[in-house]
């Protein structure tokens, strides 16, 4: 196998894991999807939903926790990832409350959770300040590199 072809094959593997996750969060909202933006390099998802629900469906917002709308700041949410392969925890220890919960500020440095990879622990740090608007991965599952774990929605600077 030559050196070209192994980029094509990493390339086809990144394009074939956004497309997936870009298929799930087109999904992720009752209301039609008007529009779904990829950018690559570090890998910025932006998705917009369009402000009518689809006939015949049903909102399901008492069922999650309310976020705050990207909308509302005029920017599109930043996808904090995951920085290795491992086990994503929430919280500190079993019983232990998170990290961070849909709706809490976070600034940049602050520790948002925890990836156990090969029986070490290692904090996962915010690297942008922001409103937590969504948690993307699931307690106790397993993570890929640069999975989303967090949406954050970008905060001011005060």
């Amino acid at each position: 196998m030559t050196a070209e072809s192994t980029r094509v094959d990493e390339r086809e593997q990144v394009l074939d894991w956004v497309v997936r996750h870009a298929t799930q969060l087109g999904h992720a909202s009752p209301a039609p999807l008007r529009r779904i933006t990829v950018s690559t390099a570090t890998l910025a998802i932006d998705v917009e939903w369009s402000a009518t629900q689809a006939p015949g469906t049903q909102s399901h917002a008492s069922e999650t926790q309310p976020a705050p709308a990207a909308e509302s700041t005029g920017t599109a949410p930043i996808l904090l990832t995951a920085p290795m392969v491992g086990t994503f925890y929430r919280a500190q220890e079993p019983g232990a409350p998170p990290f961070v919960e849909v709706g809490d500020l976070v600034e940049v440095g602050q520790q948002v959770g925890i990836i156990e990879a090969m029986k070490l622990m290692n904090a996962v740090q915010a690297e942008h300040r922001g409103r937590v608007s969504e948690i993307v991965a699931t307690d106790g599952a397993p993570v890929q590199y640069e999975e989303p774990l967090l949406a954050l929605v970008p905060a001011d600077g005060h």
